[in-house]
């Protein structure tokens, strides 16, 4: 595939979760695996090589599931990778999530000495996702990658999540999730903002120009890196009962309930933005994908539309930022893919019961840390940026102690005091998902 600029993306190359869509509804599973022998770790690494090949090579027809593998720092040291490769990844994905956790804001409740086991702990070497639109294909494909490890002594399942997809598109929040990632130059989607143009391969997989006009650092050799992306994975619990109580406990009625939800969202329940819908819900903007990403905030610089401090204008200001010589948006974009997991509260229930349900956010760029660290750590825990160095993003920002959420509203704003924390960090990693070729080179290692 060739992009705007003439480069040519390796799409035969590339695993197919790095840019391709997700079916929708769908159902999932991860897998964390880890390696107690080189030799049965290599075979493994074949196996599943053959198993992604097979998945490329079939017709889209016959594709009803996809497939991702990938690795942690400490699962490529098991699987004997040259020190010299080894120390060519960058500090952070060397470090692991767990030892930036302070810097990322994963402290207290969400602090990795609370993290679920084995998460951010040397066992988890690789992660394995596998989604498709239905139970039977989940567990179809699901079997054939368990039939690659299964006889091998040597390779533990140390974890295991399922999730899914609603076939609204919402998460436990009750908001459709999904709609603002990037438009990639080379990926063979349809471009979805009109308002933006197609970000450069090279932001999300290595081995190609990025915004910059240059290379990302690559790990080496040159066919371990090219091709390959980086994958944040961060299972999130969300404490819906405590977000739907302060909600209801701070509006006047049900319709003012829901635009307050929508104000710090940024968006209404049906995936529809505020910025092309201030006002209230539009159900057939949320649902049509030529239109509700199709947006731009340079019209609402005051946020009277989406308020500056909203989860997704924190996330992606898009154009709110331009006359800021200093930052520049389209360095810190990501491919995001969320899902869910647990059992969806009840409507209207405001008594928590117990159950553990949330998001996994797998986000996939070739820079940890000018995209997924820099918007963790300046954007959704911090509020300079914005012109309120106090508040925090209300739904995911680090904060034990309660925040403020500001709306812009004539004759005066209104704040929102004491918004508590919502969402609980349970553990996360980094990865790297290599690319088919580089899946082949750690499979047949003889160091």
């Amino acid at each position: 595939m060739t992009t705007g600029d003439d480069v040519t993306l390796d799409l035969d190359d590339i695993q197919s979760g790095a840019l391709r869509e997700r079916p929708s509804p769908y159902v999932g599973r991860y897998l964390l695996l880890r390696l107690d022998d080189v030799a049965q770790g290599r075979e493994l690494v074949r196996r599943l090589h053959a198993l992604l090949e097979d998945q490329r090579s079939a017709s889209p027809s016959a594709t009803r599931a996809w497939l991702t593998v990938a690795f942690t720092y400490e699962g490529l040291k098991a699987l004997g990778v040259p020190p010299s490769s080894l120390d060519s990844f960058p500090r952070e994905f060397r470090e692991g999530m767990a030892a930036r956790a302070q810097e990322l804001g994963d402290v207290g409740e969400s602090g990795p000495e609370r993290w679920e086991p084995p998460l951010g702990s040397p066992d988890v070497h690789v992660a394995v996702s596998v989604l498709a639109p239905d139970p039977p294909a989940l567990e179809a494909v699901a079997e054939r990658a368990r039939s690659r490890y299964a006889d091998l002594a040597s390779v533990a399942v140390v974890w295991r999540q399922d999730c899914y997809q609603l076939p609204s598109g919402r998460t436990s929040f009750g908001f459709k999730d999904g709609i603002g990632n990037p438009d990639i130059e080379g990926s063979g989607l349809v471009p979805r903002n009109s308002r933006e143009r197609p970000i450069k391969a090279g932001e999300f997989i290595l081995g190609y120009p990025d915004e910059t006009g240059s290379l990302a650092p690559m790990p080496i050799p040159d066919v371990l890196g090219r091709n390959g992306t980086y994958l944040v994975f961060r299972k999130l619990h969300t404490n819906v009962a405590a977000y739907r109580r302060y909600l209801r406990d701070r509006a006047r009625d049900r319709q003012e309930e829901r635009l307050l939800a929508a104000k710090m969202v940024g968006r209404w329940p049906s995936g529809a933005p505020l910025a092309l819908a201030p006002d209230r819900d539009e159900p057939s903007l949320g649902a049509d994908p030529h239109r509700n990403n199709d947006f731009a905030y340079g019209d609402d610089p005051g946020g009277f539309k989406c308020p500056a401090g909203a989860h997704s204008r924190r996330a992606n200001p898009r154009d709110s930022l331009e006359s800021e010589l200093t930052t520049d948006t389209r360095l810190h974009r990501m491919v995001r893919r969320g899902t869910s997991y647990g059992p969806q509260l009840p409507d209207d229930v405001l008594d928590d019961d117990g159950a553990d349900r949330g998001i996994i956010f797998v986000f996939a760029g070739a820079h940890l840390k000018r995209q997924f660290e820099f918007v963790k750590t300046q954007w959704l825990n911090d509020g300079i940026f914005i012109g309120a160095p106090a508040e925090r993003d209300p739904l995911v920002g680090a904060h034990q102690q309660p925040t403020d959420f500001t709306m812009a509203r004539r004759p005066i704003r209104r704040r929102l005091r004491d918004v508590p924390p919502f969402v609980v960090t349970r553990g996360g990693e980094y990865c790297f998902a290599p690319g088919l070729r580089a899946l082949r080179w750690l499979g047949e290692l003889d160091t």
